[in-house]
């Protein structure tokens, strides 16, 4: 995986040089895409930086009205029942089941150079993500300097 600069305008002989606000692409080599099939709607999943921690294995899924912490990630940032504060509003899962969360905690979420506080809703569920990033999250980050693409 590569991050790029994307040309915004065709230019002719002006140095190639990185222009305060262009954006960054973000973008796959074919290299990337062996052992995948083609086109792929796979889910987004990345490593970010929580509670000061590199958290991989985080879906990102705009889907998603909550930002969802799971048991691994809880047990790897060495949190206690204590820390958390109450939330009693069942979620859904995705096999469409009742959950009834353990509580909500907040704790700093990086992504660059910017960090924001998020909520997230503590589920005692088994599942191959650490956390879900929803809309919420999303909706923090506001205008992404990054375009996803694919070639």
């Amino acid at each position: 995986m590569s991050v790029s600069l994307y040309p915004t305008e065709e230019s002719s002989s002006m140095p190639k040089r990185a222009k305060i606000g262009v954006p960054l692409v973000l973008d796959f080599s074919e290299e990337d895409k062996v052992g995948t099939i083609q086109p792929n709607d796979d889910a987004l999943v990345v490593t970010l930086r929580i509670g000061g921690y590199n958290v991989k294995r985080v879906m990102i899924d705009q889907g998603s009205a909550t930002d969802i912490m799971y048991p691994d990630l809880y047990r790897g940032l060495n949190l206690k029942p204590e820390n958390l504060t109450a939330y009693s509003s069942p979620l859904v899962s995705f096999e469409g089941k009742m959950v009834v969360p353990k509580g909500q905690i907040r704790l700093p979420v990086q992504t660059g150079t910017d960090v924001v506080e998020v909520d997230f809703i503590v589920v005692d569920v088994f599942s191959p993500y650490t956390a879900i990033m929803g809309r919420p999250w999303l909706h923090t980050q506001g205008p992404s300097p990054l375009l996803f693409t694919r070639k």
